[in-house]
């Protein structure tokens, strides 16, 4: 048996990991970032293959990482999270500064970034994992707390995207006690922070169709929670 409970245990930050370049730069939210060995120092980090920042890690050889604060805008999370670089510049419009590799480094809500040159790469399924050498790291803030999954999910009703090394289907993830029927809900998306309001919107949130999805991000229905 697994609970799947048992796996929100397990602790991550919230980050963000770019690559690329000047010219044509990436970035995408993630939850594994992690130190593997202090001299040299080294971290890794993983990305779906379908990603579109993983090819860019590959062919570039650098990334960097972007510590995010516990009140990231919802805006920050929804763009880089839930939408693809192959359908949209996701930096366009972002507070961006390039390393000394030329890797682009997000600065929204960042309270600390990092910058590696990577050394070995390693498949680990739906997933490979990126191990970079540290260039170079500065914090920009040392007075916002950092932003962690189990925050996120508890206090931000956050949920994590499907290419997400932690994603778990929505069904698998047992619901709260249905409240008594209202006449009309407000539902938040997970990603953004929109809010789809029954009233307002003069029809039934659990009426829209399957395909329907988040009229600001793009996320799916099923990244809603009823508020």
């Amino acid at each position: 048996m697994i609970d799947i409970n048992a796996l929100f245990r397990v602790s991550y930050g919230l980050y963000i990991v770019g690559s690329g370049s000047e010219k044509a730069g990436n970035g995408y939210i993630s939850n594994t970032v992690f130190q593997v060995s202090s001299t040299p120092a080294l971290f890794a980090t993983c990305c779906n293959k379908d990603n579109h920042t993983a090819e860019i890690i590959r062919n570039s050889g650098y990334f960097s990482v972007s510590v995010l604060h516990r009140d990231t805008d919802a805006a920050i999370i929804g763009t880089l999270g839930y939408s693809s670089g192959k359908d949209r510049d996701k930096l366009d419009g972002m507070d961006v500064e390039y390393g000394q590799s030329g890797v682009p480094i997000v600065l929204n809500d960042a309270i600390a970034c990092l910058e590696f040159k990577v050394i070995n790469t390693v498949d680990v399924g739906t997933h490979l994992m990126f191990i970079g050498e540290l260039l170079q790291a500065r914090v920009l803030d040392e007075n916002l707390e950092p932003l962690t999954y189990l925050y996120y999910r508890e206090h931000r009703k956050g949920l994590a995207p499907k290419n997400a090394p932690t994603y778990v289907e929505k069904k698998s993830i047992p619901e709260p006690e249905p409240a008594e029927k209202e006449e009309t809900a407000r539902w938040e998306c997970a990603a953004c922070g929109y809010v789809y309001d029954e009233e307002k919107e003069d029809g039934a949130f659990d009426e829209l169709p399957g395909d329907w999805v988040c009229p600001v991000c793009g996320a799916d229905k099923e990244d809603f929670y009823k508020l």
